[in-house]
């Protein structure tokens, strides 16, 4: 599909009759984005029935908790989203870092489950995708994917997750739980950064033409999404801490590139708290920050490309981070030596115990947070706000490798305290750019090799991305495919279901 023609209307009756029947069939209703942003908006009655459905399992009900505002039992639904305001005691800087944790959405414990119901409805819906016919392949480097798959299975649609060998053991054993066939888990070279093998693979897969490839990297949905749900989640935290502290401000929001979509929150908080934006890579890959190229392992944000959906032109800072950092600071949050060392460090029993909720990109979000609160000597009453996409159960086989490569006498409190004296108080600010016009259009430029020269988009939709007009444009899409949305529903007969 073009990534630039997106659903506004029916386009094929025919298939939209058979997602009709297949919605009544299954007893599928479908969540407006304007119900993921806002679950209160959803009838009392079906809010009531999500504790009926267990919070993993491919029940259509949990398709009403992709959202932002699920409890920490992930049964029920929170009145602010689930979050971390770190302390100083552990981040060096008066400032406080707010995190955000994408931990408590269903099934993948992780918020790319929004980004891939954002990218496959509106194609279900306007009758564009055949779930009888079609299979919806989801290229990614791990967690897209695995919501891509889930998203499919929950709507009757054959999903095919393709992600490099190289990521972490945990995702592969999900996906063989949830697949309808193995050979549904397509292998690439390589590890996080290898992006393109993965439009390698996906170009193979294109040769059969019921094969609709998503691909999060070039899907509009996946940026709608993350401003209309993950922006307006993010808005409502700040909006909570900022009773009883005068004068708190939103100073930043901070996020790693990967395919970009979560950027899209930026948009949102810069559109109405006035929030910069701050974009995070790996130093062993410094695409944004100097055209770099390498390997790293802070899994899930990509690089070596400029996704299709990045709104470079609208970003204030790139800011680099190791994975050093991170794979160390996954062992320390995650053992009994680091904790103890933390819990040392006067930092609250309850807060170490949630930093199991924070995987190796929310670490590295974190460090780069603490980097850009350093660069501007911020104080008490600013706020950094930022995200952790997934947790640690998620990387538990990264951590017993990495200690054992590093610590294979035993891991001890004082290797806990001297991670954390190198990779958390000793945080620099070094590898980060505050962008200047100059420099924004050079990372814009960036991506004309991958969309234009080897993708083939045409120069003049890679170039109005350029402005600002076309995303707020863009942003009109959303109550367009709310109505096609609610028109299924009420044609399935499924609204009271």
């Amino acid at each position: 599909m073009n990534p630039f023609d997106f659903p506004r209307q029916v386009e094929d009756a025919g298939v939209r009759r058979k997602v009709i029947n297949l919605l009544r069939e299954r007893r599928i209703a479908l969540p407006r984005f304007a119900e993921l942003s806002d679950p209160e908006t959803v009838p009392s009655g079906r809010r009531d029935d999500w504790r009926e459905a267990g919070p993993d399992t491919a029940d259509p009900r949990n398709l009403f908790r992709v959202h932002w505002f699920n409890d920490e039992a992930r049964t029920g639904r929170a009145p602010v989203p689930v979050h971390l305001v770190l302390p100083e005691a552990l981040t060096g800087v008066r400032a406080k870092i707010v995190v955000a944790l994408g931990a408590f959405f269903p099934m993948i414990g992780a918020h790319k489950v929004l980004a891939a119901y954002a990218c496959l409805v509106p194609r279900l819906v306007s009758g564009r995708f055949d779930p009888s016919a079609q299979l919806a392949v989801w290229p990614s480097t791990g967690n897209y994917c695995r919501g891509g798959v889930a998203i499919s299975r929950i709507l009757g649609c054959r999903g095919v997750a393709v992600l490099p060998e190289g990521m972490s053991r945990e995702r592969f054993d999900w996906l063989s739980e949830w697949v309808s066939d193995p050979a549904d888990i397509v292998r690439t070279p390589g590890t996080e950064s290898n992006v393109k093998e993965i439009y390698d693979a996906c170009d193979a897969l294109a040769r059969d033409p019921s094969c609709e490839i998503i691909n999060q990297f070039s899907e509009f949905g996946n940026y709608l999404g993350h401003y209309a749900c993950t922006g307006p989640a993010l808005e409502t935290i700040f909006e909570t801490l900022s009773q009883g502290r005068q004068g708190l401000r939103p100073f930043a929001f901070v996020a790693a590139s990967g395919s970009s979509g979560t950027l899209g929150a930026g948009d949102y908080l810069k559109d109405r708290l006035g929030a910069r934006i701050a974009v995070v890579e790996p130093v062993e890959c410094p695409t944004l920050l100097s055209n770099g190229f390498g390997e790293h392992n802070i899994q899930g944000i990509g690089d070596k490309h400029v996704p299709l959906i990045h709104n470079v032109m609208n970003n204030d800072y790139v800011l680099a981070v190791s994975d050093k950092a991170t794979d160390a600071l996954n062992a320390v949050f995650n053992s009994d030596s680091g904790r103890r060392h933390l819990g040392e460090r006067g930092i609250p029993s309850d807060l170490v115990a949630s930093l199991r909720f924070i995987g190796l990109s929310g670490i590295a979000n974190i460090l780069a947070a603490i980097k850009l609160a350093k660069y501007h000597d911020l104080g008490e009453t600013d706020a950094v706000l930022t995200l952790a996409t997934d947790g640690a159960r998620l990387y538990e086989s990264e951590r017993q490798a990495y200690l054992a490569r590093h610590f294979p006498a035993g891991f001890h409190d004082a290797d806990a305290a001297g991670l954390a004296a190198r990779h958390l108080d000793a945080v620099s600010t070094d590898h980060m750019l505050e962008l200047s016009e100059a420099d924004r259009n050079r990372i814009f430029n960036l991506g004309y090799y991958t969309w234009v020269e080897q993708r083939g988009v045409p120069l003049a939709d890679f170039e109005k991305r350029r402005r600002q007009g076309f995303w707020r444009d863009l942003r009109e899409l959303l109550p367009v495919w709310d109505d096609l949305i609610q028109s299924a529903n009420v044609d399935a007969g499924v609204l009271a279901a």
